[in-house]
């Protein structure tokens, strides 16, 4: 890992940040119409970790889902790679109840924008949540998350780099600088 990355959140605390999330989570929706809606890829992983955790919290098991936002986003045209498209399922009823989305790092809120759309061509749901690791400022949309795990003030010169083992072989939330590479699994 070049010098210049800095671990603002370890194994440990990313887990001790999910358990408070799933907490608020049921805490903030007392009725348990719920489901997860993680956004592919790092915000699936940790809507499945999530997802098991707000389970033992309540019964019957809180259904979960996945989306991805690749032809959802308002900049696909302008970009010059071909996305990675990774399977939706949402093998739930979504009308009148409550959904909450997942993703690992909020920044400008256009992805989020693009997950919401994408839930609603599957229904209308009773509200909209948002629970996101980390929010690291510089919205371009008005959309505010419901559960933060870390507020994180960071410059548009820098990078959030969030690995979660299943993906990357590590537990970890780093910053760096714009343009460097994501770690390689350890």
């Amino acid at each position: 890992m070049p010098a210049a990355h800095t671990v603002v959140l370890d194994r440990d605390d990313m887990r001790r940040t999910l358990v408070r999330i799933a907490h608020e989570i049921v805490e903030k929706n007392p009725d348990g119409a719920i489901a997860l809606i993680g956004i592919h890829r790092r915000g699936a992983i940790l809507a499945q970790r999530l997802q098991a955790l707000t389970s033992e919290l309540l019964e019957p098991s809180v259904p979960l889902g996945f989306v991805d936002i690749s032809f959802y986003r308002d900049d696909l045209a302008l970009r010059q790679n071909a996305p990675v498209v990774h399977a939706t399922q949402l093998d739930f009823d979504v009308d009148a109840r409550t959904i909450v989305i997942i993703d690992d790092v909020l920044y400008t809120g256009r992805t989020v924008r693009a997950a919401i759309d994408e839930v609603f061509d599957y229904g209308r749901p009773a509200r909209v949540q948002l629970a996101v690791l980390v929010d690291r400022g510089h919205r371009e949309l008005p959309i505010r998350p419901d559960y933060v795990g870390k507020n994180l003030p960071t410059s548009r010169d820098q990078r959030v780099f969030v690995c979660v083992e299943e993906i990357d072989g590590v537990d970890e939330v780093t910053i760096g600088r714009t343009g460097e590479v994501r770690r390689a699994a350890a």
